[in-house]
């Protein structure tokens, strides 16, 4: 089990060795925003790519927040299309291993099937070889990926994309438990719907199980007891990312003490 975090693309390297992490994730530009890839490595996308393969690190990219393809409003879905397809090619340029995408939205008004099938049309017009990974989010009553039921309802809907060979799962701690998802059989309800589980977002939460907060904290800082965090962690037996901002090399060394 590969244990990293999420680091500064400009210097992502330097910092994985310093805080002993086996893999990176990064943003490719501004997370809040629609501009599209940036290189802000030394050298460029090249440059990371040969970088982290000569320190032994694997990449991951994740998206930009602001993405939905699940919207219903043509504004916020055609450009979030748009900036998935230019990500997962910037992520092609530094031999990403997948890019992390949240699960999207839609509103009060709209029917959640439409949600579900505007990402079945996402992936369909996708072209990329490096797997999108969809996230579970913590909060939102109209959200296509926080509680089980509608995560059964989205991959079915991926899965009868063409590419959906291409798509994974991301499982959040901190956003499974926020939304209200048992982490103590997190893994296999998980597994049940999705078959698979490509990478794990290891955080503790600041807020109570169900409050819908997406706020992380550093384990043992939080409100997730420690054996349901390591325990989650272990029976997923996938890669892992850090998230929590700040020193994340006493969070990869909690781990490593923990899970097997």
């Amino acid at each position: 089990m590969k244990i990293g975090a999420h680091v500064d693309q400009q210097d992502a390297i330097a910092q994985a060795k310093a805080i002993g992490a086996e893999q990176v994730q990064v943003f490719l530009g501004d997370p809040q925003g629609w501009k599209g890839p940036e290189f802000t490595y030394p050298g460029g996308a090249e440059a990371l790519r040969a970088d982290a393969a000569a320190a032994g690190l694997d990449l991951y990219v994740h998206a930009p927040y602001l993405i939905n393809v699940a919207s219903t409003n043509n504004r916020i879905r055609i450009p979030s299309r748009k900036l998935l397809q230019q990500i997962v090619a910037g992520a092609a340029l530094i031999g990403a291993k997948g890019v992390v995408v949240h699960g999207g939205h839609v509103t009060a008004t709209d029917d959640p099937a439409v949600g579900f099938d505007n990402w079945r049309k996402a992936i369909d017009a996708l072209e990329t070889d490096v797997p999108v990974l969809i996230e579970n989010t913590a909060g939102g009553e109209f959200s296509m990926a926080r509680r089980l039921e509608r995560i059964e309802q989205l991959w079915a809907a991926v899965s009868s994309a063409n590419g959906s060979e291409n798509v994974g799962f991301c499982l959040d701690t901190c956003h499974a438990w926020a939304g209200g998802i048992d982490l103590a059989t997190a893994v296999e309800q998980v597994r049940a719907i999705t078959g698979r589980i490509d990478l794990v977002h290891a955080n503790d939460s600041r807020d109570t199980a169900g409050s819908g907060a997406d706020r992380h904290a550093h384990f043992g800082e939080g409100q997730i007891p420690a054996e349901l965090l390591a325990g989650v962690i272990t029976a997923a037996g996938a890669p892992v990312i850090c998230e929590t901002h700040g020193d994340m090399g006493p969070d990869i060394a909690w781990l490593r003490e923990r899970v097997a």
